[in-house]
């Protein structure tokens, strides 16, 4: 099979060929049909001091199923995430991390939709919204916030601002339901929010608590790290709540499921829209990547092998 890896930190990333894995116990194997590219991973090859597997979110069809699984059997649709060697024809995926694909649904739209929408959906819980609250979404043309924009509208957010690099992709975030957008270096983000979801961290973080009204809460779910000074929380009695999705896969399985089974109900019901930026071929890793790097993307960016 075609696999996609890279061997210093920084790239390039190349196309090889491997065999064929071999599922372990509770392992299904999965024939990929859509691979979703997160900043998560495009992050760690320009900073993990060792390669590592080009993991990510995956659909496609069940070939083999290892010793202990009960949910699935081979010919099944599935998606989820990969922790090993994602960027490749053939992938494992732990049964605990997979979600059947609705027969409507295609490969592509589950990795736009799933993983990404949990991760939202998620993080948008850990706010604890109330009907008729305002909201903020930092990268909110991205994979995820794409996402959270239109889940903090039906959650019943009164007003929904989007904050993203830059003007280009204002239109993009209002038209998913957004009243108002900001760029990052904005002197101001507008009136004050009772929450805000950051999918950026660094630098950012001092803006979007900035950005909260007192008693506001901060659900911060980056990668990107940064600082926050305990005084900005003090002065306006507000909150920062750290949201990792992996906690709830492994800690709350009936949770995780429960939160899936939701994202599929309001596609199709047509009140959650997952965007496509691009399809790329698998050997145009490095494109992909570099539209992620470039803050390019309106929505998801996903491979086809």
């Amino acid at each position: 099979m075609r696999r996609v890896r890279y061997e210093s930190r920084g790239g390039p990333l190349f196309m090889e060929e491997a065999p064929v894995p071999e599922p372990g116990p509770g392992e299904l194997l999965v024939r990929a049909e859509a691979i979703g590219v997160t900043l998560p991973v495009v992050r760690k090859v320009g900073e993990a001091a060792e390669p590592v597997p080009l993991g990510g979110e995956i659909a496609g069809e069940i070939t083999a199923v290892g010793e202990g699984v009960t949910r699935f059997g081979t010919g099944d649709r599935v998606t989820g995430l990969c922790f090993g060697h994602g960027y490749a024809d053939f992938a494992l995926l732990h049964e605990a991390m997979a979600s059947p694909i609705p027969a409507e649904a295609g490969a592509v739209d589950a990795v736009a939709l799933v993983r990404s929408g949990l991760v939202a959906l998620g993080a948008l819980e850990a706010a604890r919204p109330e009907p008729g609250e305002t909201a903020l979404v930092t990268a909110a043309a991205s994979g995820v916030g794409h996402l959270a924009v239109q889940l903090a509208r039906t959650r019943g957010a009164g007003r929904v601002v989007g904050a993203v690099s830059g003007p280009a992709k204002a239109g993009f975030v209002r038209g998913l339901g957004a009243d108002h957008v900001v760029t990052y270096g904005d002197d101001t983000w507008g009136a004050p929010v009772d929450y805000a979801l950051d999918a950026v961290g660094g630098e950012l973080l001092t803006p979007a608590l900035a950005a909260l009204a007192p008693e506001g809460r901060l659900v911060a779910y980056s990668s990107g790290g940064g600082i926050i000074q305990a005084y900005d929380l003090l002065v306006g009695a507000k909150s920062v709540i750290g949201f990792q999705m992996a906690r709830i896969a492994r800690g709350k399985p009936e949770l995780y499921e429960q939160w899936r089974e939701e994202l599929w109900r309001l596609f199709a019901a047509g009140e959650l829209r997952p965007v496509v930026h691009g399809e790329f071929a698998l050997q145009d890793a490095a494109k992909a990547h570099g539209e992620i790097e470039a803050r390019a993307n309106l929505g998801k960016v996903v491979l086809i092998p």
